[in-house]
C-alpha cells in the first residue's frame, strides 16, 4: 500500500468535543515535553548534539578524528575518499578503520573565549585568540621574522601582556545564528563575511573606515562604545530576520526565530526520533536545519502549513517522517475515520515497511468509506494480519466501486438507500467489460499513487481482487447488521458475485541452456564482483538455487541460520509467509560452507561498527545479509528491490533472457518430481500450505497419479516365505466391486516394516512380535513395488560383503545367505516389469515411514484375496484379457 503524506487537518473549534484536534496542540506537545521522561537536550532552542550521539551524532567514524561526517556518511570529507579509493583497490573496511590516521579539526571557529577578550569567540584550531589579536599577532609575527629570522614563546608571551581586550559584541544579530558576535555591526565573522556577499544591504559601516573590516587594524579606545552608520538601517534588519543559520555540521541545531508551535514540533519529533528501537532513515543535522530554515522563511505556525512539493529533497524527508509523528499525537482514531484515513499504529500494529497510515479518500462515499474503515479497524483490534495484503484487496475493491457509483448511481451513491441490485449488476458488467477490452480501472486508488501514467487494463487477477474486496466489506456490513441501519438493499450486497483466487501466471523451470549459464562459476564471479560492497548476492543466489526457498525467506536469514545435526548440514529459516517460523532443512556441504564465509564477513561488519563481538542473543537476531542504510542495530536485511536490481543487471549480460529469481523454487519442484518425490514430499520440502499449491510449482506432464497406487499394490512373498517372489497381487484392473471388495487400509491391516509391509494381525493390532522384528526372515513380511530401490541397495550391499570376505568358502556361504532375498527380488522385478511399472519404481526413491499414512500408500489389497483374483500360471502377470467394463480403483 502506498503512502501519501497529507496536510494535517486545521485546529478545531472547541465544538468538537473531546478530540484531540480540540485543544491547543502547543499545550498539548508541552505537556509531552514536560514529562520527565522527556530528554532535556531537546528542549533548548539551540541543541547542541554530542558528536557520538546514538540517533544523530555527528562525528566521523575514524577513531580520534575530530572531523565531522559528511551528509548520509560515516566518515568525513577526507576519510570517505580515501576510502572509496580504498574499496576500489580491494581494500576492507576493518582494515581501513584500523590504519586511518585521525585529522584535527578543520574550523576555524572556536566555542572557548579569546585569551585576551573574555566574551569574544577564539578562533583558529591552534590559537586562543579572537580574529582581531588573531590578525595583530599575525603581523607581529611577521615583523619578527623579519628581524631575527624565529619565532618564540618569550615572544608570544610578551606580546600578550602589552594587549587589551575588547569588549564583548554580544550576540549575533542575525536572527536564526546561535554563535556570538565578533564585529561591531554585532555579526559572527561568518555572517560579516555572507553580509557583505549578499552585497551589504543598507551599507553598514563603522565611521571613519573606508569600511567595515578597516577597524581591524586601528587603535580605538576600548571604553567609547563604537558607532555603526547605515544608508537604509531597516534593509539591514530584514537581511538580518532573513538569513539562515551556519550549517557546519558541528553538532549545534538552531531553532531561533521559529514560531512556537513549529518549534516544539520539531523538538518533539526529534526526542521521540530517539525513542524508537527500530531502525530508520538517518537525518543529518544539515538537513534538520534545512527545514528550520525553510519553516522561518515562509513563517509558518506548524509543520502542517508547509507545502511539501514545493521544498528539496532533503527537508521533505524529514518533515514527512516528523508529520508521521505528530499524526498519531493530534488525531485519535475517530478523528482519523472523519479525515478518510487509518492509522495502524493507534492499532499498536506496524506492518513490515510500510508507513502505518492507509488513505481511504479515493472511497468519496461516506457511507462506503465508513463501512470500510470500521472494517479495517475490528480486523486490528481482533486479528492483525501480518501484511497490508488484506486491506490493499478491500480498499482497491471499494475504489472501484465508489468511482462506478459516483458516475452511474443517483445522486452519485451518496445516498445508499435507491441502490438496489441492478446497481451492482451493472458494476459487475462494467468491470468484464474492462477486462475484455483491456480497458484501465476507474478508480484512482487502483493506480500505483494515484497516478495515472502508472495504471495497468484489468486482468483477471484485479478483477479478482476487486470483487473480493468489496464482497467482503459488504457482507460483512450484512452479517453484523450495518447494512440495514444505513438502508442498504440487501440485494445490491448479494448480486455482487465471487471474483475466485486471483492466480498470476505460472513461472516456467530453467531450461538447462540458462542453467547451465546461470551455475557457471565464471558467471558467478561476474556477479559477485558487481556487488561492490559485498553484500552477499552471489550467496543469495546460490541459496535460492540449492533450497528453493522464497527471495524474502533467505534476505531476511539471521546469522545462526546454520548447523549441523548428527553430522549433517541443516538450515534453518522462517517461512513467514505460511506461519512457519525456525524451519529445517537438509543443504549441501558447499552451501553451509558458503554461509560459514559470509557469517565472518557479517561479523567482522559487526566487529568494525560496534567495536565487540554479538553477544549470543544478538547473534540469533543480526542479519546474516545486512542493509547498508538505516541499520544501525544490524537487524535489517537487504531489501528485495536492491538484490533484483544487481539480479537482473548480471542476467543481462548473460544473454539468457528473462529471468526471476522465483523460477529457482520452480525449477527445484520440478526437479524432485522428476527423481521420485510425489507432491507430498514437494509440498513438505518447499513448506507449501497444500498439495494444490504444490502442482503450481510443478511444470511436468505427469503420469496418471494412481500409478503409486499401483506400485503400492503389488506384492509379493519376501525372503522369510517358503517361496520368496510370488507374486500376491498384480495391481491389474479389476471391477470396482472386486476393487473394494479386497481395499485394506494400511494403517489399520498392516504395518510398515523395512523395505515392506507386516500383515502378521498381532503385530498390527499392537502386539509385541513375537520374532522381535526379524521381518526379513518373517513368512508375515511381504515386499512391494514402492520398495524396489531399497531392495537393490541390499543387494549391493551384501555383494559388497561377499567381495571383501576372507576366503571363498565365506563368499559362498553368503551368496547363500542371500538366495531367498535375491529371489523375492528377482521375482518383484519379474512382477513389475509385466505390468509395465519397472522404471517407476525404480524413480521412486524417497520412501520414509511418514509416507505411508499419505494418499499415495493408504489404498492396497490384502494379499491372500488378491493372489486368489490372479490366474496361477503366472500370477496373472501379463494377461491382457480384461473385462472392457471394468474400472480402476482412482
Amino acid at each position: 500500500m502506498t503512502e501519501s503524506v497529507r496536510p494535517l487537518l486545521p485546529l478545531a473549534t472547541s465544538g468538537q468535543g473531546l478530540s484531540r484536534t480540540g485543544s491547543d496542540r502547543l499545550e498539548l506537545l508541552t505537556v509531552l515535553m514536560a514529562a520527565p521522561s522527556c530528554d532535556p537536550l531537546f528542549t533548548a532552542e539551540v541543541i547542541c548534539i554530542p558528536r557520538d550521539h546514538a540517533v544523530y551524532g555527528w562525528g566521523c567514524n575514524i577513531s580520534n578524528c575530530e572531523r565531522s561526517q559528511e551528509s548520509s556518511r560515516s566518515f568525513c570529507a577526507h576519510h570517505e575518499a580515501a576510502w572509496r579509493k580504498q574499496r576500489q583497490n580491494g581494500g576492507l573496511l576493518a582494515d581501513f578503520r584500523r590504519t586511518a590516521e585521525p585529522l584535527t579539526a578543520n574550523l576555524q571557529y572556536r566555542h572557548e573565549d579569546c585569551a585576551i577578550c573574555p566574551g569574544i569567540p577564539a578562533r583558529g584550531a591552534t590559537m586562543r585568540l579572537c580574529y582581531v589579536h588573531g590578525e595583530r599577532w599575525q603581523s607581529r609575527q611577521t615583523r619578527v621574522k623579519q628581524e631575527r629570522g624565529q619565532v618564540s614563546d618569550l615572544d608570544y608571551e610578551q606580546w600578550l601582556a602589552t594587549q587589551t581586550s575588547f569588549p564583548p559584541y554580544g550576540s549575533c544579530r542575525v536572527r536564526a545564528c546561535a554563535d556570538r558576535a565578533e564585529h561591531p555591526l554585532s555579526l559572527c565573522l561568518p555572517h560579516l563575511r555572507r553580509y557583505h556577499r549578499d552585497g551589504s544591504p543598507g551599507q553598514a559601516r563603522l565611521p571613519g573606515t573606508g569600511g567595515s573590516w578597516a577597524w581591524t587594524r586601528r587603535p580605538r579606545d576600548p571604553d567609547q562604545p563604537i558607532g555603526v552608520l547605515f544608508d537604509d538601517e531597516l534593509a539591514f534588519q530584514k537581511w538580518c530576520a532573513k538569513a539562515h543559520a551556519l550549517h557546519r555540521n558541528d553538532g549545534k541545531l538552531s531553532l531561533l526565530g521559529l514560531r512556537p508551535l513549529v518549534r516544539a514540533e520539531i523538538q518533539w519529533c526529534l526526542f521521540q526520533r530517539t525513542q524508537v528501537t527500530v531502525d530508520h532513515a538517518h537525518w543529518p543535522l544539515t538537513w534538520i536545519q534545512q527545514l528550520a530554515d525553510v519553516c522561518r522563511d515562509r513563517a509558518v505556525d506548524s509543520l502542517a502549513d508547509l507545502d511539501i512539493d514545493q521544498m528539496k529533497y532533503c527537508p521533505v524527508v524529514v518533515a514527512n517522517g516528523m508529520l508521521r509523528m505528530l499524526r498519531l499525537v493530534y488525531f485519535t482514531r475517530e478523528d482519523t475515520k472523519d479525515a478518510g484515513y487509518i492509522e495502524t499504529e493507534h492499532f499498536g500494529v506496524k506492518f513490515p515497511g510500510h508507513g502505518g497510515k492507509i488513505e481511504l479518500t479515493y472511497v468519496s462515499q461516506r457511507w462506503l468509506r465508513d463501512l470500510l474503515w470500521d472494517q479495517f479497524a475490528d480486523r486490528l483490534l481482533t486479528n492483525p494480519p501480518s501484511s497490508g495484503f488484506p486491506f490493499e484487496t478491500m480498499r482497491r475493491g471499494c475504489s472501484e466501486l465508489s468511482a462506478f457509483l459516483e458516475v452511474q448511481a443517483p445522486g452519485g451513491g451518496h445516498d445508499p438507500r435507491p441502490l438496489d441490485g441492478t446497481h451492482m449488476a451493472d458494476f459487475v458488467k462494467d468491470q468484464r467489460h474492462r477486462l475484455a477490452n483491456g480497458l484501465l480501472p476507474l478508480a484512482c486508488g487502483g493506480r500505483r499513487r494515484g497516478r495515472v501514467e502508472n495504471a495497468a487494463p484489468v486482468s483477471k487477477s484485479v478483477l479478482s481482487i476487486v470483487f473480493n474486496g468489496a464482497r467482503r466489506v459488504l457482507r460483512a456490513a450484512l452479517e453484523n447488521g450495518d447494512s440495514e441501519l444505513i438502508g442498504l438493499d440487501r440485494a445490491f450486497i448479494i448480486t455482487l458475485p465471487v471474483g475466485g483466487s486471483p492466480k498470476g501466471s505460472r513461472r516456467r523451470p530453467f531450461t538447462d541452456k540458462v542453467a547451465k549459464a546461470l551455475a557457471d562459476e565464471a558467471n558467478l564471479q561476474t556477479l559477485d564482483a558487481q556487488d561492490i560492497e559485498d553484500r552477499g548476492a552471489r550467496d543469495i543466489w546460490e541459496a535460492l538455487i540449492v533450497t528453493g526457498r522464497r527471495c524474502s525467506e533467505v534476505l531476511k536469514l539471521r546469522l545462526e541460520c546454520i548447523g549441523r545435526l548428527g553430522g549433517l548440514p541443516m538450515f534453518w529459516y522462517d517461512a513467514t509467509k505460511v506461519g512457519n517460523y525456525d524451519e529445517a532443512i537438509r543443504i549441501s556441504e558447499r552451501l553451509y560452507k558458503r554461509i560459514e564465509a559470509r557469517q565472518a564477513r557479517t561479523l567482522d561488519r559487526f566487529l568494525v561498527r560496534e567495536g565487540r563481538l554479538p553477544t549470543a542473543d544478538e547473534r540469533l537476531k543480526i542479519a546474516l545479509f545486512p542493509a547498508r542504510n538505516s541499520n544501525r542495530s544490524h537487524l535489517k536485511g537487504i531489501s528485495y528491490g536492491w538484490f533484483n536490481t544487481l539480479l537482473q543487471e548480471w542476467v543481462g549480460t548473460l544473454d539468457i533472457g528473462r529471468v526471476t529469481s522465483h523460477q529457482a523454487r520452480h525449477t527445484l519442484a520440478t526437479n524432485l518430481l522428476k527423481n521420485g518425490a510425489n507432491l507430498t514430499h514437494v509440498k513438505r520440502y518447499l513448506g507449501q500450505v497444500s498439495e494444490a499449491m504444490a502442482e503450481h510449482y510443478v511444470h511436468l506432464a505427469n503420469t496418471d497419479p494412481r500409478l503409486e497406487d499401483a506400485l503400492n499394490a503389488i506384492w509379493v512373498t519376501g525372503p522369510g516365505a517358503s517361496e520368496p517372489g510370488i507374486a500376491l497381487s498384480g495391481g491389474e484392473p479389476m471391477t470396482r466391486e472386486q476393487a473394494e471388495a479386497m481395499m485394506i487400509d494400511l494403517t489399520r491391516k498392516s504395518t510398515p516394516a523395512e523395505g515392506g509391509f507386516c500383515t502378521f494381525q498381532a503385530v498390527v493390532d499392537g502386539g509385541t512380535c513375537p520374532w522381535k522384528l526379524d521381518c526379513h526372515n518373517c513368512d508375515k513380511f511381504v515386499m512391494s513395488g514402492a520398495d524396489l530401490v531399497y531392495w537393490h541397495r541390499k543387494r549391493e550391499q551384501w555383494r559388497m560383503l561377499a567381495e571383501r570376505a576372507p576366503d571363498p568358502k565365506v563368499a559362498d556361504y553368503l551368496h547363500q545367505l542371500f538366495e531367498p532375498t535375491a529371489r523375492a527380488i528377482d521375482g518383484l522385478e519379474k512382477a513389475l516389469a509385466s505390468v509395465g511399472l519397472l522404471d517407476e519404481a525404480l524413480a521412486l526413491d524417497l520412501r520414509r515411514p511418514q509416507d505411508y499414512f499419505g494418499r499415495v500408500w493408504a489404498a492396497s489389497f490384502r494379499a491372500n484375496e488378491l493372489a486368489q483374483h490372479e490366474d496361477h500360471g503366472d500370477a496373472g502377470f501379463g494377461d491382457e484379457d480384461t473385462d472392457d467394463n471394468s474400472e480402476d480403483l482412482s
